[in-house]
């Protein structure tokens, strides 16, 4: 059954950018560092940089580029430049906007989508047999506080960064029940940690149905 995903890079001390992050600092100052684990000989094609990795690492990373559909916010998705239309292999791209569609660039697989349910929903439908890649931090949370979103993998990397931005930085007082899946020990120090998203600790306020 197809799963929805975030793959997220992570410091040990739980930052995802470096400070001053801002759309031409997409990574916040020193954020590279948190990729430097699949953008080997320093390639400007990430995606084919990733796939030539090879071993634990690029194991994680060749079922990353398997999904058959991606999700991710603006806030993903530009400072990107859209992945120049196309993620990887051709798959539906769904990004999340409040923004009218017609006033931002269109690429044939890009479809925008101003509700977090329905940018899920539809992911799962093209991606078909196989999982959907979940982009950004604020798209997660989102997902998370509708319920749709269905696994995490979390790539460590061995490094404090003190300040920048937090994964689930302001995330709702409630809370939100994880299976650990799998953990990979993989090159250069990082650890694979995947979670299977489970339910609120009884008690808990229910999240709301939508975003």
């Amino acid at each position: 059954m197809s799963a929805t995903v975030l793959y997220m890079s992570m410091s040990l001390d739980g930052f995802i950018a470096g400070p001053n992050e801002r759309p031409d600092n997409g990574l916040g100052d020193g954020g590279e560092r948190l990729h430097d684990w699949f953008l080997t000989g320093g390639a400007a094609d990430a995606i084919e940089a990733a796939r030539r990795v090879g071993g634990v690492n690029g194991k994680v990373m060749d079922e990353a580029m398997a999904t058959g559909a991606v999700v991710a916010g603006r806030g993903t998705f530009e400072p990107a430049g859209g992945w120049g239309g196309d993620h990887h292999d051709g798959v539906p791209i769904f990004i999340l906007t409040r923004r009218d569609p017609d006033e931002l660039a269109q690429w044939p697989l890009v479809t925008y989508v101003n509700d977090v349910t329905a940018a899920m929903s539809r992911a799962k439908e093209a991606a078909g047999d196989t999982n959907v890649l979940v982009h950004g931090a604020g798209t997660a949370q989102l997902a998370l506080a509708a319920g749709v979103l269905d696994e995490i993998e979390l790539h460590v990397i061995p490094v404090l960064f003190g300040q920048g931005r937090r994964l689930f930085e302001g995330l709702a007082a409630e809370h939100i029940e994880l299976e650990r899946t799998r953990v990979l020990e993989g090159e250069n120090g990082v650890t694979h940690m995947r979670y299977r998203v489970q339910a609120l600790r009884p008690g808990s306020p229910a999240p709301p149905l939508g975003a």
